[in-house]
């Protein structure tokens, strides 16, 4: 299954080299996406080649083949600028969520990038991918997804490359499972533990300390409800 993003960038190289022959650049497929960097693109790019769907021809310049269609894929599109409708994301301090759309048994919901589940990382600023989830899995109010990258968390069943499911909220109860925003650039997934005035952001490893700060230095910016992990 393809996420939307690459679903929409197969689509418009599809159309670009039955328009003109050639490939289209990155900037045009930045342009496409609506995208804000070329970063995005050479990702979307590599996965469509690792899933088999394109092939890029080496020492060639803008040299992309299309392999296969997914099935999925609409048969032709209207002729003119490509406009996907996608959900753009911003892994800023505020991390806004998605109303998740019940389609088919699944919700597509914005995959932020990475999350430190060791030691906190800075926030990355990129642009959302998306990611399909059962609707089992949540429930009601704004979800988002976020890989996780380190093993501070192994001992709760969390490792490193997983993608966990965050319902977004300000509050959590102690002991739930958050993503924690700690002066004002530093994500991080820990346990909540609330300790008189501070806040304790607790790794389930016991190589790792637990962190114990000023509550106005953290902020909650959701809670976990689930987890995906591929083998």
């Amino acid at each position: 299954m393809l996420t939307t993003k690459q679903h929409e960038l197969l689509v418009f190289i599809d159309r670009h080299l039955r328009e003109t022959g050639c490939s289209p650049s990155f900037e045009e497929m930045k342009d496409a996406l609506d995208l804000r960097s070329k970063s995005g693109i050479h990702r979307l790019i590599t996965a469509l080649e690792e899933r088999g769907f394109l092939k890029r021809h080496k020492h060639r310049a803008r040299a992309l083949e299309v392999v296969r269609l997914s099935e999925d894929m609409a048969p032709q599109m209207a002729p003119g600028r490509f406009t996907p409708n996608v959900i753009r994301g911003d892994f800023s301090p505020r991390l806004p969520g998605a109303r998740a759309a019940r389609v088919a048994g699944a919700v597509s919901l914005p995959l932020y990038g990475k999350i430190a589940a060791g030691l906190p990382i800075e926030a990355l600023r990129d642009e959302a991918e998306e990611i399909e989830v059962p609707v089992a899995l949540i429930g009601a109010g704004e979800h988002f997804a976020l890989l996780v990258e380190g093993d501070s968390m192994i001992e709760a069943g969390i490792l490193d490359g997983d993608t966990v499911i965050i319902r977004k909220g300000d509050t959590a109860e102690n002991g739930q499972i958050i993503v924690a925003l700690v002066d004002e650039n530093e994500v991080t997934l820990k346990r909540l533990r609330r300790r008189g005035n501070s806040i304790a952001l607790e790794p389930a490893n016991a190589r790792y300390e637990t962190k114990i700060l000023p509550a106005e230095r953290v902020k909650v910016q959701g809670r976990l409800v689930a987890l995906l992990r591929r083998y």
